[in-house]
Order: C-alpha cells, then structure tokens, then sequence
C-alpha cells in the first residue's frame, strides 16, 4: 500500500530499518515481503534470512502469514514444519526461529544471514541480541553482500520500549535516516533509519472490519497500552524501570580505594528458593576521590557507590541456593575480611521478613550469631537493620534510584544532587538492573515475577540514606 509499505520496502539501501507505529497498518506482512523482494533474483542458497520472535508460540501468527503470502507469491515455495523453514525454488531460505534470552546468539554464531528480520522488537528488555546478531549478517556473495540489511517491527509499548526509542531517537527522528550513528564508545555504526506506520494508511483492513479500532480501545489493558496501539506514540511510560536512565559509561567504575571517612555498610534481599542479595555500599562524605585510571572525581555529598555484592543464584536466572542463613553470614563476613573492610563495615537495611519471628527465632538472629573460623577463632555474624518499608515505598524507592542514575550523569552543570555508581565488579548488579521491567498493572513499580533481588536491596539502601542527616544519625521512623 502507499506510504510506510512502500516507504519500508524502498529502504534497501538502509543496512538497519524499523517499522514502527500502531497496530494494524500491516507491519508484519511488509517485513516479510522485504525478505521475498529478493528471491528468484538468481541468488539462489546464497540469499537466506532468519526471522525471530521471542518464542515459537509467538511466532505462529509470522507462520500463518507466510503460509498466507509464500502460497500466493510462490507457489512452489515449500515448507518444513519441524523445522520452521521456507525454502524457495532456487534454494534461498527463510528461517523462523525463537530468540528467547541474549545467549541465544550462540546458537547462531558463525552462521551466515544476509537478511535478518525482529518482529515486536519492544518485547525485548534488551538489544543485546539483536546487537551480536549483526555479526551474522553478511555473505560471500559480491551481490548479495551489498542487500545485507536488518529488518524489523514493533509497537511502541513493550520492555523494551527505552532501549528501542533511544536506538532510534523516536518520535523525533521518524522518516529521517541516521547516516552516521555512533556508539557509546564514539565508533561509527551503518545507517538506520526509522519509518513511521498507522492504521488509518489500512483502508482494506479497516473497510473489511470497521470496528477493529473499537476492538483495540476495549482490549487495552492501560492508557500506555492504548497510546501505542492506537497512536503509535513513543511519549508514554513502559519498558524498563531504569534502561532509559542507565549509562555504563558514565555508572560503572573500576574498584579504587574507599577513602577513610566514607561510610560503608551492607544491605540485603532474603531469598531461598529464590536468590538472596547482599550488596555493599560505600557513602561519599563529599571529598573528591582518585579513580582506579590515577584521575579525579568530584563527588557530592551522599554519592553511592556499590562496592561489592554477593548474589544467592545458582547460575540459572531468578533460581537460589537454599542455604541456611548462618551459612549465608559467614560467606558474607569472610567477603568483607577479603575486602578489607569488616572492621569498618557497619550494618545496613534488610528486608523485614528476617526479622519476623517463629517460634521465638528468626533468621536475622541466626545471621547474628557469632561464626567459628577454620582457624578457630570467632567473629561477629552479619547484622541488619529493618528496611524502610512503609505504604508507598517500593514506588518512591524506584522513583529515587532513577533519580540518583540520572544525576550521576554528567550535565553542562556541576552535580548537585547525589548520584548511584557502581564497580565494574558488581557483575549481577550490571546484569539484572539495566533490564527490569515495569508492571504492566502499575507502571511505577517492577514486575516482582523478575529477577528484581538486588533492585529490591538496592532500593532499601536508598531509602536508609533519606532518613539519616550528614552525620549519619538516623531519622524518623525504622
């Protein structure tokens, strides 16, 4: 159809396109027409594609369009069910294929894409696949080398919203190409560009069923969702809690020495079946410090630095250990004693569940308890204060680490306001924080079916430097 169709598949010399915008102007259908475009050009196996969604199930709406489209272009294009390929009559190729988790890319490392299509690319928290897949698009093949491209589609409301928006500088950069992108670091990247579709530009679908915008008002869950559907709007609250505020640039630090007057405590996420967290946490008193590279860094006064971490996982997403927690206070305790710093480590918010007793006990006193040494000596065990966890904190907790991201970005101004870092060394900080998404059902909280533990320890140590005054005593109410 004229306008985003035609625009989209007229954007062949463009290595990175996204069609983007509401529901129902044919997106899906477009992307697989920009694969087609260029079978039967004499290419034969040398053309292939894969085209992913994040699970098979997801992908069979893809599979009844292609059956729909291949049957009707081609038919003499096969395809094989068990496999979830096409295969067109001079050997090119269409895979459709599940692309659930980033380490999903090794399943197709060192594999050869020319062309590589994301449908939804939103329902991704994270372009970290996408990215590493680029390495695949590419060919031997003088002609085909020169069609290598990167296709895809989304709606504006997802976890992935963020990400996707700032790749793109969405709505602003709509129908403009980027000739020359770049790179956290400043490296050049190929052009992309953004093209914009809507539901009014679908006059066969809306004089076929003139009541599917009534539909869409009616099933969307919220005002966001609707926003999307409807208007393909990119200025609405979805996707991650904190991707649009996180730069590892400008947050991530290499471990330096922790000046003598900083506070440093711990806090802590009980878990079992699920991971526990305990992180540790330097507070700045406001003097400049020296980073690991020899330079300087002015801080301001409340400036957090996360300084350590010790993650209950088991090595599989959102699985604990279920150790005991006499266990757990050891491990902590001698990670302090190999980071210097268990006689000045003091201690820090928990999650009030470890207080709750049974029976007369509880596990914050079993983490109390002093621990025997392989040498034999003792030491005291990890202890805990009660988290801030009043009516309404979890959201003005979120609130206050976006903020504190946000300020740790360097601005035409000094910082003013207190920031949050972290060391290079916090590998499941880096991890799980970046890409925890918000509850569909109230946008200002995270999704507590995530991995959220360490967003939930995090959030409690931001809440503990609010009540205390600049000289550490604590205010209001535990």
């Amino acid at each position: 159809m004229p306008g985003s169709q035609e625009a989209f598949l007229a954007s062949k010399h463009i290595y990175e396109v996204m069609y983007e915008g509401t529901r129902g102007p044919g997106k899906t259908d477009t992307l697989l027409m920009d694969f087609f475009s260029d079978v039967g050009k004499g290419y034969g196996p040398e053309w292939r594609g894969i085209l992913f969604r994040q699970t098979y199930k997801q992908l069979q709406d893809v599979i009844t369009k292609t059956k729909k489209w291949f049957a009707l272009v081609c038919p003499q294009a096969t395809y094989n069910a068990s496999e979830h390929t096409w295969t067109f009559p001079d050997g090119e190729q269409l895979l459709l294929r599940q692309f659930q988790r980033d380490d999903d890319y090794y399943n197709y490392h060192g594999h050869a894409y020319p062309w590589i299509g994301w449908e939804e690319l939103c329902n991704w928290a994270t372009l970290a696949g996408y990215k590493r897949m680029m390495s695949t698009c590419r060919s031997t093949h003088p002609v085909v080398a020169t069609l290598c491209r990167v296709r895809s589609t989304t709606n504006p409301y997802g976890p992935g919203h963020n990400v996707v928006k700032h790749r793109f500088n969405l709505p602003g950069s709509r129908g403009k190409i980027n000739w020359h992108p770049v790179d956290e670091d400043g490296n050049h990247l190929p052009p992309r560009l953004a093209i914009h579709g809507n539901i009014y530009e679908n006059s066969i679908l809306l004089e076929a069923d003139p009541k599917y915008i009534e539909r869409l008002r009616a099933a969307a869950k919220n005002p966001a969702e609707l926003a999307a559907w409807i208007d393909g709007s990119w200025d609405i609250v979805a996707g991650g809690m904190f991707d649009d505020v996180w730069s590892p640039k400008h947050h991530v630090l290499d471990p330096f020495p922790i000046p003598d007057d900083w506070r440093i405590d711990r806090s802590f996420d009980w878990g079992s079946s699920k991971p526990f967290s305990c992180g540790w946490w330097a507070e700045s008193d406001g003097s400049d410090v020296q980073l690991a590279d020899g330079t300087w860094m002015s801080t301001v006064s409340g400036d957090l630095f996360r300084i350590g971490e010790y993650y209950g996982w088991n090595g599989k997403p959102n699985e604990g250990l279920n150790m005991l927690a006499v266990d757990i206070s050891k491990q902590i305790r001698l990670r302090e004693m190999s980071m210097g710093i268990a006689n000045r480590c003091k201690a820090g918010p928990a999650d009030n569940s470890i207080f709750n007793a049974e029976d007369g006990n509880c596990i914050a006193d079993n983490m109390a308890k002093n621990i025997r040494l392989d040498d034999g000596s003792k030491i005291k065990g990890a202890t805990f204060t009660p988290a801030d966890k009043r009516p309404g904190s979890r959201i003005t907790g979120w609130e206050a680490m976006r903020q504190r991201f946000r300020a740790s970005i360097p601005t035409d101004m000094p910082r003013e306001e207190p920031g949050l870092f972290v060391f290079s060394n916090c590998l499941q900080f880096i991890r799980t924080i970046p890409v925890l998404p918000r509850d569909e059902k109230n946008m200002d909280d995270v999704d507590t079916n995530t991995e959220d533990h360490i967003g939930d320890e995090t959030r409690y140590r931001i809440r503990e430097t609010g009540k205390r005054g600049r000289s550490g005593t604590t205010t209001g109410h535990y």
